[in-house]
């Protein structure tokens, strides 16, 4: 699967060690179905095994999770108006999502503005053994309700990997549209298949 050349070149650039646009930092929260999540909508006896759920994300910022057969789809910030749910994004095989999740934070004059997210995911093989890759998340925003995976760095075989989702996180978010192809980061070990379903 092919970056495409402009978004290759975000990142390589920020690779380099040239500076970023705006000056960054991070803030973590903690993601807790059982204490810091809602129910909104869940399946009725006979429909199967799935729910809707909105957490606490950072500062009033929401978090969105939808719970599909071991499976697990998360949107960070403002979901899209009106009737429209966010987009299904999750990885094919059995797959859950860690506890913390890492918000990047853009300065904004006084201001800090959460723009991306990172979470670890740990996805099945098939095999015993789960693989970790971090997801990097375009965030919602108020008036511009867009989020959507950004890129896919492997946790598992991939040093610096919490480096290189941070450069991704940073350096995508202004150029990236929901839509585009992800990066992806493999290492020594591949992807899982994912999957998006508007």
């Amino acid at each position: 699967m092919r970056v495409k050349s402009s978004v290759a070149a975000l990142f390589l650039s920020a690779a380099s060690g040239l500076p970023a646009q705006a000056q960054m930092s991070s803030e973590y929260t903690q993601l807790d179905s059982q204490t810091n999540c809602t129910v909104f909508a869940q399946a009725a006896e006979g429909e199967g095994d799935w729910a809707n759920l909105v957490c606490d994300g950072w500062r009033g910022y929401p978090v969105m999770l939808q719970y599909s057969d071991a499976r697990e789809s998360l949107y960070y910030g403002y979901p899209p108006a009106g009737d429209m749910a966010p987009v299904w994004e999750s990885f094919a095989s059995f797959n859950s999502t860690g506890p913390t999740i890492e918000w990047r934070l853009e300065q904004r004059g006084e201001a800090r503005v959460p723009v991306a997210t990172i979470h670890r995911w740990f996805v099945s093989t098939g095999e015993g053994d789960d693989v970790q890759v971090l997801v990097v998340e375009k965030v919602g925003q108020p008036f511009e309700r867009e989020g959507c995976a950004m890129a896919y760095v492997m946790s598992t075989g991939n040093p610096d990997a919490n480096e290189k989702a941070r450069n991704y996180a940073d350096n995508l978010v202004h150029g990236f549209s929901c839509g585009d192809q992800p990066a992806i980061d493999a290492g020594s070990v591949p992807l899982p298949e994912f999957t998006r379903f508007e």
